[in-house]
Protein backbone atom coordinates (compact mmCIF):
# COMPACT_ATOMS: atom_id res chain seq x y z
CA UNK A 1 0.00 0.00 0.00
CA UNK A 2 1.36 3.43 -0.97
CA UNK A 3 0.32 6.81 0.39
CA UNK A 4 -1.22 8.83 -2.42
CA UNK A 5 -1.36 12.64 -2.23
CA UNK A 6 -1.35 12.39 1.57
CA UNK A 7 -0.27 16.00 2.04
CA UNK A 8 -3.12 17.29 -0.10
CA UNK A 9 -5.58 15.62 2.26
CA UNK A 10 -3.97 16.82 5.51
CA UNK A 11 -6.37 18.08 8.17
CA UNK A 12 -5.48 21.46 9.64
CA UNK A 13 -6.06 20.90 13.36
CA UNK A 14 -5.29 23.17 16.32
CA UNK A 15 -2.13 22.25 18.25
CA UNK A 16 -0.83 23.39 21.62
CA UNK A 17 2.93 23.46 22.12
CA UNK A 18 4.31 22.80 25.59
CA UNK A 19 6.37 25.72 26.89
CA UNK A 20 10.09 25.52 27.45
CA UNK A 21 12.85 23.65 25.65
CA UNK A 22 12.85 22.76 21.98
CA UNK A 23 14.46 19.34 21.68
CA UNK A 24 17.21 18.35 19.27
CA UNK A 25 15.80 14.83 18.92
CA UNK A 26 12.76 14.37 21.14
CA UNK A 27 11.40 10.84 20.75
CA UNK A 28 9.86 7.80 22.37
CA UNK A 29 6.59 9.12 23.86
CA UNK A 30 4.98 6.59 26.21
CA UNK A 31 1.89 6.62 28.44
CA UNK A 32 3.22 5.08 31.65
CA UNK A 33 0.49 4.70 34.23
CA UNK A 34 -1.17 7.93 33.19
CA UNK A 35 2.10 9.87 33.08
CA UNK A 36 3.76 10.66 29.75
CA UNK A 37 7.48 10.00 29.35
CA UNK A 38 9.83 10.78 26.46
CA UNK A 39 13.53 10.90 25.62
CA UNK A 40 15.84 13.43 24.03
CA UNK A 41 18.06 10.92 22.26
CA UNK A 42 21.33 12.71 21.71
CA UNK A 43 21.46 14.30 25.18
CA UNK A 44 20.74 10.94 26.84
CA UNK A 45 17.80 12.27 28.85
CA UNK A 46 14.63 10.58 30.04
CA UNK A 47 11.94 13.18 30.69
CA UNK A 48 8.45 13.31 32.15
CA UNK A 49 5.81 15.59 30.70
CA UNK A 50 4.03 17.93 33.06
CA UNK A 51 0.60 17.06 34.45
CA UNK A 52 -2.17 18.16 32.10
CA UNK A 53 0.56 19.11 29.60
CA UNK A 54 0.65 22.58 31.12
CA UNK A 55 4.38 23.09 31.66
CA UNK A 56 7.77 22.03 30.33
CA UNK A 57 8.99 18.42 30.62
CA UNK A 58 11.33 17.68 33.52
CA UNK A 59 14.39 15.45 33.43
CA UNK A 60 14.15 12.17 35.35
CA UNK A 61 17.51 10.69 34.30
CA UNK A 62 20.47 11.98 32.30
CA UNK A 63 22.98 9.50 30.86
CA UNK A 64 26.40 10.01 29.30
CA UNK A 65 25.35 7.98 26.23
CA UNK A 66 22.47 8.52 23.79
CA UNK A 67 19.12 7.17 24.98
CA UNK A 68 16.96 5.93 22.09
CA UNK A 69 13.89 4.78 24.01
CA UNK A 70 12.71 3.24 27.27
CA UNK A 71 9.95 0.97 28.54
CA UNK A 72 8.80 0.70 32.15
CA UNK A 73 9.97 -2.36 34.03
CA UNK A 74 7.55 -4.42 36.06
CA UNK A 75 8.56 -3.74 39.65
CA UNK A 76 10.03 -0.31 38.93
CA UNK A 77 12.76 1.29 36.89
CA UNK A 78 13.21 1.12 33.15
CA UNK A 79 14.77 -0.84 30.35
CA UNK A 80 16.47 1.33 27.77
CA UNK A 81 17.96 1.25 24.30
CA UNK A 82 21.08 3.21 25.19
CA UNK A 83 24.48 3.79 23.66
CA UNK A 84 25.41 0.68 21.68
CA UNK A 85 23.15 -1.72 23.54
CA UNK A 86 20.36 -2.41 25.98
CA UNK A 87 20.45 -1.85 29.73
CA UNK A 88 18.32 -1.89 32.84
CA UNK A 89 18.02 1.64 34.18
CA UNK A 90 17.33 2.31 37.83
CA UNK A 91 15.21 5.24 38.93
CA UNK A 92 18.48 6.81 40.11
CA UNK A 93 20.03 6.51 36.67
CA UNK A 94 22.39 3.56 37.20
CA UNK A 95 22.86 1.32 34.15
CA UNK A 96 23.09 -2.47 34.24
CA UNK A 97 24.02 -3.61 30.76
CA UNK A 98 22.31 -6.68 29.32
CA UNK A 99 24.28 -6.55 26.07
CA UNK A 100 26.08 -4.07 23.84
CA UNK A 101 25.77 -5.81 20.47
CA UNK A 102 26.87 -2.80 18.42
CA UNK A 103 30.23 -2.37 20.20
CA UNK A 104 33.05 -2.74 17.71
CA UNK A 105 30.81 -2.57 14.63
CA UNK A 106 32.46 -1.37 11.38
CA UNK A 107 30.28 1.77 11.51
CA UNK A 108 29.83 4.02 14.53
CA UNK A 109 26.46 2.87 15.84
CA UNK A 110 23.81 3.84 18.36
CA UNK A 111 20.51 2.43 19.51
CA UNK A 112 17.31 4.08 18.31
CA UNK A 113 13.62 3.47 19.01
CA UNK A 114 12.26 0.62 21.13
CA UNK A 115 9.20 -0.63 23.02
CA UNK A 116 7.92 -3.47 25.20
CA UNK A 117 5.38 -5.84 23.68
CA UNK A 118 2.21 -7.03 25.50
CA UNK A 119 4.04 -10.23 26.54
CA UNK A 120 6.76 -8.25 28.33
CA UNK A 121 9.64 -8.57 25.86
CA UNK A 122 11.62 -5.48 24.86
CA UNK A 123 12.43 -4.72 21.23
CA UNK A 124 14.86 -2.03 20.01
CA UNK A 125 16.59 -1.04 16.80
CA UNK A 126 20.10 0.15 16.01
CA UNK A 127 21.45 2.46 13.32
CA UNK A 128 24.67 4.08 12.14
CA UNK A 129 25.31 7.71 13.03
CA UNK A 130 25.95 8.35 9.34
CA UNK A 131 22.79 6.37 8.41
CA UNK A 132 24.84 3.89 6.37
CA UNK A 133 22.46 1.72 4.41
CA UNK A 134 21.53 -1.69 5.76
CA UNK A 135 23.84 -1.83 8.80
CA UNK A 136 21.10 -1.45 11.43
CA UNK A 137 19.18 -4.24 13.13
CA UNK A 138 16.25 -5.02 15.41
CA UNK A 139 16.95 -6.76 18.72
CA UNK A 140 14.63 -8.62 21.07
CA UNK A 141 15.17 -8.96 24.82
CA UNK A 142 13.57 -12.05 26.36
CA UNK A 143 12.39 -12.42 29.97
CA UNK A 144 15.69 -14.03 31.02
CA UNK A 145 17.57 -10.93 29.87
CA UNK A 146 19.06 -12.55 26.77
CA UNK A 147 19.37 -10.29 23.72
CA UNK A 148 18.74 -11.61 20.20
CA UNK A 149 19.28 -10.03 16.78
CA UNK A 150 16.03 -10.78 14.95
CA UNK A 151 15.93 -8.51 11.87
CA UNK A 152 18.97 -7.28 9.96
CA UNK A 153 19.77 -5.10 6.96
CA UNK A 154 17.83 -2.09 8.26
CA UNK A 155 18.99 1.51 7.93
CA UNK A 156 16.96 3.64 10.38
CA UNK A 157 14.57 1.33 12.26
CA UNK A 158 11.73 3.09 14.08
CA UNK A 159 8.96 1.70 16.20
CA UNK A 160 8.30 -1.12 16.62
CA UNK A 161 4.63 -0.94 17.55
CA UNK A 162 2.41 -3.87 18.54
CA UNK A 163 -1.29 -4.54 18.27
CA UNK A 164 -2.98 -4.84 21.69
CA UNK A 165 -3.08 -8.65 21.44
CA UNK A 166 0.65 -8.77 20.66
CA UNK A 167 0.12 -10.83 17.52
CA UNK A 168 1.28 -8.22 14.99
CA UNK A 169 4.35 -5.97 14.98
CA UNK A 170 4.86 -2.89 12.81
CA UNK A 171 8.41 -1.74 12.09
CA UNK A 172 9.42 1.28 10.01
CA UNK A 173 12.66 1.67 8.13
CA UNK A 174 12.59 5.44 7.92
CA UNK A 175 15.37 5.75 5.36
CA UNK A 176 13.55 3.37 3.00
CA UNK A 177 10.17 5.06 3.53
CA UNK A 178 8.53 1.74 4.37
CA UNK A 179 6.45 0.38 7.25
CA UNK A 180 6.66 -3.40 7.54
CA UNK A 181 4.32 -5.78 9.35
CA UNK A 182 5.26 -9.10 10.99
CA UNK A 183 3.12 -11.75 12.66
CA UNK A 184 4.39 -12.51 16.16
CA UNK A 185 4.09 -15.61 18.30
CA UNK A 186 3.29 -14.07 21.71
CA UNK A 187 4.55 -17.19 23.51
CA UNK A 188 8.02 -17.30 21.98
CA UNK A 189 8.49 -13.87 20.40
CA UNK A 190 9.28 -15.52 17.05
CA UNK A 191 8.51 -13.40 14.00
CA UNK A 192 6.69 -14.64 10.93
CA UNK A 193 7.12 -13.49 7.35
CA UNK A 194 7.69 -9.79 6.81
CA UNK A 195 5.27 -7.98 4.50
CA UNK A 196 5.11 -4.38 3.33
CA UNK A 197 2.28 -2.59 5.14
CA UNK A 198 2.70 0.94 3.74
CA UNK A 199 5.15 2.80 1.53
CA UNK A 200 5.34 6.45 2.54
CA UNK A 201 5.78 9.30 0.08
CA UNK A 202 6.59 12.91 0.92
CA UNK A 203 8.36 12.11 4.19
CA UNK A 204 9.78 9.31 6.34
CA UNK A 205 7.82 7.14 8.80
CA UNK A 206 9.19 7.66 12.30
CA UNK A 207 7.74 6.74 15.72
CA UNK A 208 4.47 4.78 15.76
CA UNK A 209 1.70 3.57 18.02
CA UNK A 210 -1.36 1.34 17.64
CA UNK A 211 -4.62 2.65 19.07
CA UNK A 212 -7.35 0.71 20.86
CA UNK A 213 -9.14 0.11 17.54
CA UNK A 214 -6.05 -1.49 15.99
CA UNK A 215 -5.21 1.45 13.71
CA UNK A 216 -1.57 2.49 13.30
CA UNK A 217 -0.44 6.09 13.84
CA UNK A 218 2.93 7.25 12.49
CA UNK A 219 4.83 10.52 12.80
CA UNK A 220 6.04 11.47 9.31
CA UNK A 221 9.47 13.12 9.55
CA UNK A 222 10.05 15.83 6.98
CA UNK A 223 6.39 16.09 6.00
CA UNK A 224 5.11 17.80 9.15
CA UNK A 225 2.34 15.22 9.47
CA UNK A 226 0.89 12.40 11.52
CA UNK A 227 -0.79 9.67 9.46
CA UNK A 228 -3.30 7.09 10.69
CA UNK A 229 -3.60 3.78 8.83
CA UNK A 230 -6.39 1.24 8.85
CA UNK A 231 -5.37 -2.35 9.72
CA UNK A 232 -5.65 -3.10 6.01
CA UNK A 233 -2.85 -0.61 5.27
CA UNK A 234 -5.10 2.06 3.75
CA UNK A 235 -4.53 5.65 4.79
CA UNK A 236 -7.31 6.80 7.13
CA UNK A 237 -6.35 10.31 8.31
CA UNK A 238 -3.56 12.83 7.81
CA UNK A 239 -3.04 15.54 10.43
CA UNK A 240 -0.75 18.46 9.61
CA UNK A 241 1.63 19.49 12.41
CA UNK A 242 3.43 22.85 12.82
CA UNK A 243 6.72 20.99 13.37
CA UNK A 244 8.51 19.85 10.21
CA UNK A 245 10.09 16.81 11.86
CA UNK A 246 7.56 15.01 14.09
CA UNK A 247 9.21 11.98 15.65
CA UNK A 248 6.84 10.02 17.90
CA UNK A 249 3.15 9.83 18.76
CA UNK A 250 1.10 8.87 21.81
CA UNK A 251 -2.64 8.77 22.46
CA UNK A 252 -3.60 9.51 26.06
CA UNK A 253 -6.51 11.16 27.91
CA UNK A 254 -8.29 12.23 24.75
CA UNK A 255 -5.23 13.82 23.18
CA UNK A 256 -2.73 13.06 20.47
CA UNK A 257 0.72 14.04 21.74
CA UNK A 258 3.66 14.39 19.35
CA UNK A 259 7.38 14.97 19.87
CA UNK A 260 9.56 16.66 17.26
CA UNK A 261 13.17 17.51 16.47
CA UNK A 262 15.34 20.44 15.44
CA UNK A 263 18.39 18.38 14.42
CA UNK A 264 19.40 19.12 10.83
CA UNK A 265 17.27 22.26 10.53
CA UNK A 266 19.28 25.36 9.65
CA UNK A 267 16.55 27.74 10.84
CA UNK A 268 14.12 25.93 13.18
CA UNK A 269 10.67 27.42 13.43
CA UNK A 270 8.84 28.19 16.65
CA UNK A 271 7.22 24.75 16.85
CA UNK A 272 10.20 22.69 15.66
CA UNK A 273 11.51 20.56 18.53
CA UNK A 274 8.38 21.19 20.59
CA UNK A 275 6.07 18.68 22.25
CA UNK A 276 2.66 19.23 20.65
CA UNK A 277 -0.83 18.07 21.57
CA UNK A 278 -4.31 18.22 20.05
CA UNK A 279 -7.66 16.72 21.11
CA UNK A 280 -8.71 13.46 19.42
CA UNK A 281 -11.67 11.15 19.95
CA UNK A 282 -9.53 8.01 19.79
CA UNK A 283 -8.33 5.94 22.73
CA UNK A 284 -4.74 4.82 23.01
CA UNK A 285 -3.16 1.84 24.75
CA UNK A 286 -0.85 2.47 27.74
CA UNK A 287 2.76 1.38 27.41
CA UNK A 288 3.34 -2.30 28.14
CA UNK A 289 5.69 -3.17 30.97
CA UNK A 290 8.85 -5.11 30.20
CA UNK A 291 9.18 -8.22 32.34
CA UNK A 292 12.90 -8.70 31.90
CA UNK A 293 15.54 -9.73 34.42
CA UNK A 294 19.24 -10.42 34.41
CA UNK A 295 20.68 -13.67 33.18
Amino acid sequence: MTDFDASAAAEQVSWTALPGERFALGEGLRDVGGHLAMVDILSGRLLELSPELAGPPKALVELDVPLGAVAPLAGGGWIGAAGTGIALLSEGGELTWLARPEDGAPHRMRMNDGVADPSGRFWAGSMAYDTAEGVGALYRVDPDGSVHRVVGELTVPNGPAFTPDGELMYLADSAAGVIYRFPVDPRSGALGRRTEFARVRGGSPDGMTVDAQGYLWSAIWGAGEVRRYRPTGELDRVLATPARQPTSVCLAAGRLVVTSATVGLVEPGEADGAVLCTPVAVAGVPAAQARVGRR
